[in-house]
């Protein structure tokens, strides 16, 4: 529909009436694209990771994006990576109730096929363990000892963390590795948002950045997506999406 009909179309057909996107703050998609006027703008997306719980309530996708401002035969295009976040309604359809994304520079080769993790949508948590505990867990040790530490401790071997303006991290090491170089002390607010299926959890929130002295240096929101594994909840995705920087 966004292909066809343009990108305003195609959001406000498929976003929920509560949905949230970030412009750069956090906002009622639907309410927010329905103000807008229409643009010959065009976007082309496509996902390369899909991911459904056991239940089939909740489910996320991750993908390219190509978006050019004066339409599909604009020279001028911005690349990036999106994250979206689905749940099914009464009519067994699909609508995304969260929907953001980075820019970075144009890769050489982007992928066109999209693939689910292993073993996905198995875990019946029947000892009915809480993503909000796991995650409240993440929070503490991130304010306790670093934000590396923390994501070493949860996050999941195949995760992706998206930064904007630099390609998205495939796997636990290169996201480690990254954040371990990365100054300043992460400051998770409390939990804004959050909800979970047997398997499948996502959350919302600010979050800001200060040096030693506590002065700010970034503030913005994230956005994780938590999956529970052979009986352990970690981090599959996680997004910064700043509002300001440094300088900026």
């Amino acid at each position: 529909m966004v292909a066809e009909q343009g990108i305003r179309a195609g959001f406000l057909e498929f976003l929920t009436s509560d949905s949230v996107m970030f412009f750069p703050e956090a906002a009622n998609g639907r309410e927010t694209w329905n103000a807008r006027p229409v643009s010959p703008a065009a976007l082309t997306w496509n996902p390369i990771l899909i991911d459904v719980s056991s239940s089939g309530v909740l489910a996320y996708s991750i993908g390219n994006s190509v978006y050019r401002p004066k339409g599909k035969d604009d020279p001028t295009g911005f690349a990036g990576h999106y994250i979206s976040v689905w749940t099914r309604q009464p009519d067994g359809q699909y609508r995304a109730v969260l929907d953001t994304g980075i820019n970075h520079e144009t890769p050489p080769l982007t992928s066109t096929e999209w693939k689910t993790p292993a073993l996905s949508g198995q875990e019946k948590n029947e000892g009915r363990l809480s993503a909000a505990d796991s995650s409240t867990g993440f929070y503490k040790i991130t304010e306790a000892s670093g934000a590396p530490k923390a994501f070493k401790s949860y996050l999941a071997e195949d995760a992706i963390v998206m930064r904007d303006g630099m390609m998205p991290l495939f796997g636990k090491r290169a996201a480690v590795n990254f954040l371990e170089k990365q100054r300043g002390l992460f400051k998770f607010a409390k939990r804004k948002s959050i909800f979970e299926s047997a398997d499948l959890a996502y959350v919302h929130g600010p979050y800001s950045v200060v040096d030693k002295d506590g002065k700010e240096s970034e503030r913005g929101n994230f956005v994780q997506v938590w999956k529970l594994r052979s009986g352990k909840w970690q981090i599959v995705a996680d997004v910064l999406i700043p509002i300001t920087k440094a300088g900026k």
